[in-house]
């Protein structure tokens, strides 16, 4: 049976530490593993707009020895009627794994039941798995560890909080957000996030208080406050979401030595202020470049071969 990645909670706490201890070893030496996905093909469909993460999974696929498959809906017959389903029965035929961005997360979930190799969530709705791995590469890059360390996310509880909820609970951490009254992490996932983080020793708090969050803070992590296909809200997200920027005020009630993470792409003056994204704090580029690491850690770990 196929071993997906859909959500971070697809993977054991084990597991997790498991790919990230890779993806650190991946890092150190770009040619370990340089073969895993020789004679393999990966199909890699975006059905919304990418930067990162189409260019770090290509570039990850290519540097295990596998050939990519970039894909846009209008590419395949997705985008005149064919069901994702038989998409997913049919690439299973010719690929040996499937990364799909888009917007539900059901259609990840009905691909991935169609499909008879693995799927990755490369971005969803819903969540960002990914994403958090690079993240949590980073700080532990950083900081040296993860268990007992603070990461506060301000702005909007949106699939990048989610995945963050997850991800640092089952690193031991503590996982503070902070958004405006309305824009909260869905409930099921702060409740999941909870229960996780009972049995690692992290913690969960979600508030409304940026200024509280970020006091003693370790991680300052922020993202856009309009997603991709929210931009006819931006101007009035704009209005409610500026005290929640990541700027000077947060860092100086933050740890002395905080990181700033930022998952771009960055809107600077809005949810960020470019003194942060480009201060001694920031570690954003840092989390760009990891995705790379990450995604090959997980491609490996996917398939079975580390």
């Amino acid at each position: 049976m196929a071993r997906d990645y859909l959500s971070v909670d697809d993977l054991s706490v084990l597991e997790l530490a498991h790919v990230l201890d890779l993806a650190e070893r991946l890092k150190a030496d770009r040619a370990l593993h340089s073969d895993a996905l020789s004679g393999k093909a990966a199909a890699l469909i975006f059905e919304k707009a990418s930067t990162r993460t189409r260019v770090s999974f290509e570039v990850a696929v290519g540097q295990l020895g596998g050939q990519a498959l970039t894909l846009s809906s209008s590419d395949l017959q997705l985008g005149r009627g064919e069901t994702i389903e038989d998409t997913g029965r049919v690439l299973s035929r010719y690929v040996d794994l499937i990364v799909l961005r888009t917007f539900e997360q059901e259609r990840l979930e009905v691909l991935a039941e169609a499909a008879d190799v693995p799927v990755v969530n490369s971005l969803s709705d819903f969540e960002h798995p990914c994403q958090a791995l690079a993240d949590l590469l980073t700080v532990r890059e950083h900081l040296g560890a993860l268990a007992g360390k603070v990461l506060t996310y301000v702005g909007d509880g949106n699939n990048v909080a989610h995945s963050l909820l997850l991800a640092g609970a089952k690193a031991a951490m503590t996982v503070r957000v902070a958004t405006p009254a309305g824009f909260e992490p869905i409930p099921q996932v702060v409740d999941r996030a909870t229960e996780i983080a009972a049995g690692t020793g992290g913690a969960i708090e979600v508030g409304v208080d940026p200024m509280a969050a970020a006091t003693g803070a370790h991680v300052l992590y922020t993202d856009v406050w309009a997603s991709m296909g929210q931009e006819e809200e931006a101007e009035e997200r704009a209005l409610v979401f500026h005290p929640y920027q990541l700027n000077q005020g947060l860092i100086d009630v933050a740890d002395a030595g905080v990181l700033v993470m930022h998952c771009l792409p960055a809107h600077r003056g809005d949810e960020i202020a470019d003194h942060a994204i480009d201060g001694e704090h920031s570690v954003v580029f840092d989390q760009a470049e990891n995705r790379l690491h990450t995604q090959k850690a997980l491609l490996v770990f996917l398939l079975g071969l580390a």
